[in-house]
């Protein structure tokens, strides 16, 4: 097999995994992340025979240059690839709007309006896929949320076969319509457990889980977060897809530069692969809010952790980064022992400095910057003032960076991560409560009712919390009994909220 189509991980103790396995246990035994074996390397000729292609249609090509075939047969990868934006509001998936002197890549049109449903889509596809080939196995998903990721991961796994979806999000520390977009989902298979404590914790907790090998062996555990590789590839595409838009209207320019509001490094590190990919990309621009770690990486070479900040950009509020052991496996020149030593020593003392050239390495492949509350404010009110646009408050973030380093100019790509309908209340105190309706789909969620499970910041309770809704459910599978009444009544409000949806556009205003 090519090692194109081949999975190693970050840290040294596997290589050689194909694509299903790297996708169906996320995690790599010995703690790592999975990376292609090999980054293919395109020439201009090659990428700029896709420049005619539809967004799934260009996802294909993508995706093809890193699953084997003898994995997924051309037909049936084109069959997912296809099948995963079918619940887009927009034919384009991810169009670019030209807003003051520059283009904002739109990636909220998907059916939580968050990015991470471009991926989202594709993963649950995918599980469900592979599950169907291996008759009798069962996946037991969790996830942590800092509240984009858990809605979409629900809604790209509900009502698949076979999986049972655990999201774990802080509690009080999502917005209230993120928090209804997971816990009104009525879907046997679903179940959101509100933890005590910050994102971090959550993730603390997933992580652990996943490093508890009789657990994860028990329970069949996989990961839907952005450590999962099959996030990362799929959010590939929108980076090649708005360098085509892009040159198309301006075909003098070269390269097209993206700046990324960056939480746990995954969208941007998808443009990084983009660009080792042969892509003609300029600048990589991470965004950060109030928790600026990786942007005091980036410019002093201190990777050091401190003390979660909670801000109105509650999807960013992120002290470590996730995706982040990734680029750092790269820039140290693929070197897992290396990359061991500096992930063990910095999860006994959440310290890591580089410094010398591999920081000026860092620095030429990465610029960053950090946007603040009183001033996030005051971007979203002016964008909606004077360019009749609204953003979310961590769309805001990417924008304000490039506005304070200057850089405006039609080669450059703001990613707008969510729909600002999702944030009322940041939104509402840039515009002194002035705020335009927010789409029907959302608005609905205030009348559905809600489940959830609120639990300590506790792996074991996590762990035995799981496992006794796994057993309920074997149980009840023998069963035949009709829904409960609460699933019923859930149901009854989903109808309703359909109803609603198509009584109205089905492409959302500028909102």
């Amino acid at each position: 097999m090519s090692a194109a189509w081949c999975y190693k991980s970050t840290r040294g103790g596997q290589r050689g995994v194909g694509f299903e396995e790297t996708v169906m246990t996320g995690l790599a035994l010995d703690k790592g992340l999975f990376v292609p074996e090999q980054v293919p390397f395109l020439g201009a000729d090659k990428i700029e025979q896709w420049r005619g292609l539809s967004f799934p249609e260009l996802s294909y090509e993508i995706m093809s240059c890193y699953i084997s075939p003898e994995e997924i047969p051309r037909e049936d990868l084109k069959d997912l690839v296809y099948r995963s934006v079918v619940n887009f509001r927009t034919e384009e998936v991810t169009p670019l709007k030209q807003v003051n002197g520059m283009w904002v890549l739109e990636l909220f049109h998907g059916p939580t309006f968050a990015f991470k449903d471009v991926a989202l889509q594709f993963l649950g596809n995918l599980f469900e896929y592979f599950l169907m080939r291996k008759p009798g196995s069962r996946l037991t998903i969790m996830g942590a949320t800092s509240g984009d990721t858990g809605s979409a991961a629900i809604y790209g796994l509900r009502g698949k076969k076979n999986v049972n979806c655990f999201i774990l999000f802080p509690r009080g520390r999502v917005s209230p319509i993120q928090e209804r977009q997971m816990t009104t989902v009525p879907d046997e298979n679903i179940h959101c457990i509100a933890m005590e404590g910050t994102f971090d914790d959550c993730q603390a907790v997933v992580k652990a889980s996943f490093n508890n090998n009789a657990f994860r062996n028990e329970v069949s555990i996989g990961a839907v977060n952005s450590i999962n590789w099959a996030r990362v590839l799929a959010q590939m595409s929108y980076f090649f897809y708005a360098y085509f838009r892009v040159t198309d209207t301006y075909p003098d320019i070269k390269e097209v530069s993206f700046s990324v509001p960056t939480g746990n490094y995954g969208d941007i590190l998808a443009g990084y692969y983009a660009k080792k990919m042969g892509l003609p990309v300029g600048k990589l621009i991470v965004a950060t809010n109030e928790n600026d770690i990786l942007h005091r990486f980036f410019t002093t070479g201190k990777y050091h952790r401190k003390n979660f900040i909670e801000t109105i950009a509650p999807s960013m509020d992120i002290c470590v980064s996730s995706n982040f052991e990734r680029y750092l496996y790269h820039l140290c020149g693929d070197n897992g022992a290396m990359l061991n030593t500096w992930m063990t020593n910095f999860e006994k003392t959440g310290e890591l400095t580089i410094t010398g050239d591999l920081l000026e390495d860092a620095k030429r492949e990465f610029s960053s910057g950090s946007v603040y509350k009183t001033e996030n404010l005051d971007i979203i009110k002016q964008y909606w003032d004077k360019h009749q646009y609204l953003l979310c408050p961590h769309s805001s973030v990417g924008i304000g960076v490039v506005e304070s380093a200057s850089l405006i100019s039609p080669a450059m790509v703001c990613l707008a991560t969510a729909h600002p309908g999702k944030f009322p209340e940041a939104v509402g105190q840039a515009l002194k409560n002035n705020v335009p309706r927010p789409p029907v789909q959302l608005a609905v969620l205030l009348k559905l009712p809600t489940r959830l499970t609120e639990l300590p910041f506790n792996e074991q309770k996590v762990q035995e919390f799981v496992r006794a809704t796994l057993g309920r459910k074997a149980v009840s599978a023998n069963s035949h009994s009709a829904p409960p009444l609460p699933v019923l009544r859930s149901l009854a409000w989903i109808g309703v909220g359909i109803l609603i949806g198509f009584a109205v556009s089905k492409h959302t205003a500028r909102f």
